[in-house]
């Protein structure tokens, strides 16, 4: 199954879509923090970059869902920086510090072709949207040269609608990070004051692109929606509100990741609600209410 940017977009849509993404930069609003500063001149907003890609790593990685592993890995490159700023931040280092090296447009390219050549099952991509004009101007010199690896877009959930709109066509696998239900809990946190109603508005799109997720005959996901939510402790994360969202205005084939690997990182120790890791019995009761709400998809370690 080829990737949708080779089925779905003539060479005229997909060139018209690179510059509609670059003219944003000029005057930023590709997330909704809409800084509204010129980054091809070295203005910075709220991710901290300019229109130089920054790149932490990249390389097959092993410890995503096992449809995107699959045998061989997800080939996964990590964008640095990011356009929230949460104060429990497990990568903070690349995420907040900013720990990575300047690459061109050309040698992303050529990262995507390697990663391929590899034999990882897709491109992921995380963290990449304040990257994502020069990301898909990557894309498109990539498959010139025979790259054909479908897209995951590996994001913390708080996106533009009319970026992820005029990314159709472009991404197979949205993968966000739904992180609360509560506007208030996303500014103190994360630092922005609208994160559950962009979220909702952002992902109803992406589902609305790609569908429930689909997987070839090897189990290996090629297109859909993957969801991920991070218990935080003291039911911070609004959770079961996250899930009666999936569950009643996305699918409840929606495959969702409900993870409990939080720990306090970065600043968390000075927030006493974050200071510790959750509990069996705070996780057990996220779990146990997606499935009585029916979700039929559920990755954790209950199930």
């Amino acid at each position: 199954m080829l990737p949708s940017f080779l089925t779905e977009l003539s060479p005229h849509e997909f060139a018209n879509k690179i510059k509609m993404m670059n003219d944003l930069l000029c005057n930023c609003r590709i997330c909704p923090n809409n800084c509204n500063v010129d980054r091809t001149k070295n203005e910075w907003g709220n991710c901290r970059t300019s229109d130089e890609i920054l790149v932490s790593s990249y390389g097959p990685h092993f410890g995503e869902e096992p449809s995107l592993v699959g045998t061989n890995g997800s080939g996964t490159i990590f964008f640095t920086s990011c356009n929230l700023n949460c104060v429990y931040c497990q990568n903070y280092d690349i995420s907040q510090l900013q720990i990575g090296e300047v690459i061109s447009v050309k040698e992303l390219a050529d990262v995507m072709i390697k990663l391929q050549n590899r034999g990882c099952h897709n491109l992921n991509l995380v963290t990449p949207t304040h990257f994502i004009p020069q990301i898909i101007d990557a894309i498109e010199i990539a498959a010139a040269h025979g790259f054909e690896l479908p897209i995951v877009y590996n994001c913390g959930g708080y996106e533009s609608f009319e970026t992820i709109k005029m990314l159709e066509g472009i991404i197979d696998l949205y993968m966000p990070d739904i992180k609360y239900s509560s506007n208030a809990n996303g500014l103190k946190y994360s630092g922005v004051e609208d994160y559950w109603e962009v979220t909702r508005k952002a992902v109803k799109e992406m589902h609305r692109q790609v569908g429930d997720l689909k997987l070839n005959k090897r189990g290996i996901a090629q297109k859909g929606l993957l969801v991920r939510h991070l218990v935080l402790p003291n039911d911070l994360s609004g959770s079961k509100a996250v899930i009666n969202f999936i569950t009643e205005e996305i699918s409840k084939e929606t495959y969702i990741n409900i993870m409990d690997q939080y720990r306090p990182a970065f600043m968390a120790m000075k927030y006493d609600e974050l200071s510790r890791n959750i509990n069996e019995d705070e996780f057990k009761i996220v779990v146990e209410y997606a499935k009585s709400c029916g979700l039929r998809n559920i990755a954790s370690e209950l199930v």
